[in-house]
C-alpha cells in the first residue's frame, strides 16, 4: 500500500499540485486510521492531507481514480441485482413486465453472445429501449451504487475494449455515451417535467413555473453528470487493469488552472483559467503591495542614527536610513488580440488590470494589423472580463486585410503615443511576433526602450518555435529588457509578481 502511495504522491507532483515530504508522510499516517475497502472514506483523508486549493481537486480525483481503481463484483449480478432494484422507481403497468424482460435479457447473454473484450458482462439481451428505461430509472433515483453498476455495464456493452491497444480513455468514452444516449434520457425528463411534474413523483402538483421547471431540470442534469463520471471511473479502471496505473496516469494527467497551456486550453479547461484569475489577482495585488511596503531603504539618516546611539554610549551600531516614498509604475500593455493568441492576450490583460491599484497608470492598446487604445473600456466597466468581450466586438484594430502586422501596429503607436511613454513607464508587449513576413520596424521598439524604465517581450508560444517561420522575435529581442516565454497562469503569475 505505501508503494501505490508513493507513486500516487509522485503523479500528483507530476501535475503540478505542490506535495511536500511532510504532507506525503501525513497521507501515509492516515491511511492506517481509514478501512482500505473505504474508497470514499480513503479519498478524503488522502485530499485533506495532499490537496491545498480547491482548483487542485479534479487533477487530484482523476490520479485517485487511477491508483485506487474500483475492484468491483461481477458484474452479472450486479446488473440483475439492478433491474431488481429499479422495476418499481416509476409508475405504471409495465415495470414488473420490464423486470421481468431485463432479468430474462441478462441470463440469456450465453446464448445471445458476448460484448466488450474484458467479458464477464451480463444483460446483452435488453434492447436498446430497455437499457433506456434503465438509465431512465436510474437517472430519477440518483443513488450512487445504481449510477456505479449502471455505467459498469454501459462500458462492458458500448465501450469495445480491446487488450494492448494504444486508445485514449476519450474514445471509449464517446462510444459508450454516443450508444447510451444519456442526452436523450436527459430530454425525456425535462419534457414530462414540463407537461405533469416530477417524474419521481416528489412534486405532487404538474407543470409549474418556469424556474421551478428549470431548477427540478437541472437536478437531474447533475445527477446525469454524476453517471458520465461513473463512466469515466470504469473506463479508467479498465484501462488500468490493461496498461498499468503509471503509463494510463500519464496519458489522462489532468494538469491544474496554474499549469494549463493557454494557447492550447480546452473550452473546459477555459473556465478553470477564468476562475482561478480571480484568487490570483488578489494574491498578487497583496504581494506587490508589501513588496513596495518593504521596498529598498533610502539613504543614510544620520542623525536618527547619532540619536539612537546614545543608548550604547555613542557607537553607531545601528544605523537608520530614511524611508523612501514607494512609487508605483505605470504600465503601458500593447497585445496582439489576432487568432490563437488572443485567449492570451486576454487572460493579461484581465489580470494586469484586475491589480491596476498596484500600479499609478495602466494603459491598454491591442492590435493586428492596426491599433486602438481601449483602457476606456476598462475604466467603465467593474469586470474586466467584460471589458475584454468589449475589447473583441468594438475595438478598432483592423487596418488592411486582418492578419497580424507587428511593423505597422507599432509604428501607428509610437506616432500616436510615443511621447506619453516616459522613465517611469514600463512597455509590456504581447504576442507570439509572427509577421506574415511584413517589415519589423524593429526601430520603434529601440526608441521606447530608449525613453521607457522597461520594456518586456511575453511570449506564449515556446522557445523552440521562436524565429522559425514567419516568427521575428530575434528582430525585437536587442531592444527589450526581457522576452520570456509565458503560456501558463503560473508563468504569468511569476511574471506580473516582479513589476514594481
Amino acid at each position: 500500500m505505501l508503494a501505490v502511495l508513493s507513486g500516487f504522491v509522485e503523479e500528483l507532483r507530476q501535475a503540478g499540485l505542490p506535495v511536500s515530504l511532510t504532507e506525503h508522510l501525513d497521507a501515509a499516517e492516515a491511511i492506517h486510521h481509514i478501512p482500505l475497502e473505504d474508497r470514499e472514506g480513503l479519498k478524503y483523508a488522502l485530499g485533506a492531507t495532499l490537496v491545498k486549493s480547491q482548483s487542485h481537486w479534479r487533477a487530484f480525483e482523476t490520479a485517485f481514480d487511477v491508483y485506487f481503481a474500483h475492484r468491483g463484483a461481477p458484474l452479472n449480478s450486479g446488473i440483475e441485482g439492478l433491474v431488481d432494484e429499479t422495476g418499481d422507481v416509476a409508475q405504471g403497468d409495465d415495470r414488473s413486465t420490464f423486470a421481468a424482460t431485463g432479468a430474462e435479457g441478462v441470463g440469456a447473454r450465453g446464448e445471445s453472445g458476448g460484448g466488450g473484450a474484458g467479458g464477464g458482462g451480463g444483460g446483452d439481451g435488453m434492447t436498446a429501449e430497455e437499457l433506456a428505461e434503465l438509465l431512465y430509472r436510474v437517472l430519477l433515483g440518483g443513488d450512487q451504487a445504481q449510477m456505479r453498476t449502471l455505467a459498469r455495464f454501459a462500458v462492458e456493452r458500448y465501450a469495445g475494449f480491446e487488450s494492448g491497444r494504444p486508445v485514449g480513455g476519450t474514445y471509449y468514452l464517446y462510444r459508450t455515451l454516443r450508444n447510451l444516449d444519456l442526452d436523450g434520457v436527459l430530454e425525456r425528463v425535462a419534457a414530462e417535467i414540463h407537461l405533469r411534474g416530477r417524474p419521481d413523483g416528489s412534486r405532487e402538483e404538474p407543470g409549474g413555473s418556469t424556474l421551478k421547471e428549470r431548477l427540478a431540470v437541472d437536478e437531474y442534469r447533475i445527477k446525469a453528470a454524476k453517471i458520465r463520471a461513473e463512466i469515466e471511473r470504469e473506463i479508467r479502471r479498465r484501462l488500468v487493469e490493461d496498461r498499468g496505473a503509471k503509463a494510463l496516469a500519464r496519458s489522462v494527467r489532468k494538469p491544474i488552472p496554474e499549469e494549463i497551456d493557454v494557447m492550447r486550453a480546452t473550452s473546459e479547461e477555459l473556465g478553470d483559467l477564468r476562475r482561478a484569475l480571480h484568487p490570483l489577482s488578489r494574491k498578487l495585488a497583496v504581494r506587490l503591495a508589501r513588496r513596495r511596503r518593504r521596498g529598498r531603504r533610502g539613504p543614510l539618516d544620520f542623525r536618527a542614527t547619532i540619536r539612537h546611539s546614545m543608548s550604547s554610549g555613542g557607537v553607531p551600531i545601528d544605523p537608520k536610513f530614511r524611508h523612501p516614498r514607494p512609487s508605483k509604475p505605470e504600465i503601458f500593455v500593447i497585445a496582439d488580440i489576432s487568432g490563437s493568441v488572443a485567449s492570451f492576450a486576454r487572460f493579461t490583460l484581465h489580470l494586469v488590470h484586475a491589480i491596476s491599484s498596484q500600479f499609478s497608470k495602466v494603459r491598454s492598446f491591442v492590435f493586428i494589423d492596426g491599433l486602438d487604445e481601449v483602457t476606456a473600456l476598462f475604466e467603465g466597466s467593474n469586470d474586466p472580463a467584460e471589458a475584454v468581450h468589449r475589447i473583441n466586438t468594438e475595438a478598432d484594430v483592423v487596418w488592411m486585410d486582418g492578419h497580424s502586422d507587428y511593423g505597422h501596429a507599432f509604428n501607428v503607436f509610437y506616432q500616436r503615443f510615443g511621447d506619453q511613454v516616459t522613465s517611469r513607464t514600463s512597455v509590456l508587449i504581447l504576442g507570439d511576433a509572427r509577421n506574415n513576413y511584413h517589415a519589423s520596424e524593429s526601430w520603434v521598439l529601440a526608441e521606447l526602450s530608449r525613453q521607457a524604465k522597461h520594456v518586456y517581450w511575453l511570449n506564449p508560444e515556446p522557445r523552440s518555435y521562436w524565429s522559425s517561420g514567419d516568427s521575428i522575435v530575434s528582430d525585437y529581442e536587442p531592444h527589450c529588457d526581457a522576452v520570456v516565454e509565458c503560456r501558463t497562469l503560473r508563468q504569468l503569475e511569476k511574471f506580473v509578481g516582479g513589476l514594481s
